[in-house]
């Protein structure tokens, strides 16, 4: 392993952070879960590495009306928060089916949304990657692509996108609090990442300095759930990840939310199958013909059409289990 000399900085506080972020090739650091590996696979080549652990914005804030993460709480701060447990528990499902303790002890809220691909493409130096060194190639379209994704991908790239926690935030209508040079902006956070298209080395809307400060979530008259397939029980990313959101009133489904991991570019949402649910009894019927119509929109590649039907069967089984909460 060679590693290219580096310049280190721990930011004093929010400006300073959003000046040396400025600079070409500086990364921002925090838990470094994710960003170190990457580094030592030579995935990535930062010429700055910048601190962001002593700016604060750690605390997990359960109020009346909303649930408040600031971007450097730990996952496992969130995850047995009592509050986030009681009135969120989507949340907290989402992050337990993350990594290992060892891994959610020192990664970060932010940190967990802005991950990298998994695309084994990506995540190595020695292999053709758009996102990686734009106008390589893309080569899981024709080779290893078992697990790329069936939704948003491009001729460019089918890498998939990581996060549990994204997953779970996007079903709750989450906001994402920014800040740079031109000051805070919120944004849905479902707005935060960008599709491949032609230009897949650009994942995320943030500029050159932009920090994520907080992520802010609504309380909801709702029953959730969190269902998660993988390769094995425990230290997996999804190869399908569905959470689902119900609301019922007097019998019927008033509102449904439901977003998809493991089988897009992005955190997927399935609009069709949430219309499919509306004035509806949450009954297996409802849930079947719903889930039918996760197909719409796909775009399988050779060895990864298997995602489609898994789909169905992850979220006729997170319909039940939200149903039945």
């Amino acid at each position: 392993m060679n590693l290219d000399p580096f310049d280190y900085h721990r930011a004093i506080d929010l400006p300073d952070a959003i000046v040396h972020l400025m600079a070409p090739g500086a990364m921002a650091v925090a838990g470094g879960t994710d960003l170190l590996p990457l580094w030592r696979a030579s995935a990535l080549q930062p010429t700055q590495f910048v601190d962001l652990g002593s700016l604060g914005h750690a605390a997990v804030g359960a109020e009346p009306g909303r649930l408040m993460l600031g971007a450097l709480a730990r996952l496992s701060d969130a995850a047995r928060h009592a509050e986030v447990r009681a009135r969120w528990p989507l949340v907290a499902a989402a992050i337990e089916a993350s990594a290992s303790p060892q891994v959610r002890n020192l990664a970060t809220i932010g940190g967990n949304l802005l991950q990298r691909t998994r695309c084994p493409y990506f995540r190595s130096g020695d292999l053709p990657c758009n996102r990686r060194q734009p106008m390589s190639g893309c080569g899981a379209r024709d080779g290893i692509h078992r697990q790329a994704a069936i939704f948003g991908g491009s001729p460019h790239c089918v890498a998939t996108h990581a996060s549990d926690l994204a997953v779970a935030l996007v079903a709750l209508d989450a906001a994402v609090l920014i800040a740079g040079a031109n000051g805070e902006r919120h944004l849905p956070l479902s707005d935060l990442w960008t599709l491949p298209g032609d230009r897949p080395e650009v994942e995320t809307v943030l500029a050159p300095g932009e920090v994520i400060l907080s992520v802010e979530a609504p309380a909801m008259p709702a029953t959730t759930a969190y269902r998660k397939v993988r390769d094995r029980a425990s230290f997996e990313f999804a190869v399908v990840s569905v959470a689902a959101v119900l609301s019922l009133n007097d019998g019927l489904i008033t509102r449904a939310r439901l977003v998809a991991g493991g089988v897009g570019t992005t955190p997927w949402r399935l609009p069709n199958c949430e219309r499919a649910l509306l004035g509806k009894s949450p009954s297996p019927e409802t849930f079947r013909a719903a889930a039918r119509l996760a197909a719409d929109g796909a775009a399988p590649l050779r060895d990864n059409a298997f995602k489609v039907e898994l789909l169905q069967r992850t979220i006729m089984r997170a319909l039940e289990e939200s149903a039945n909460a």
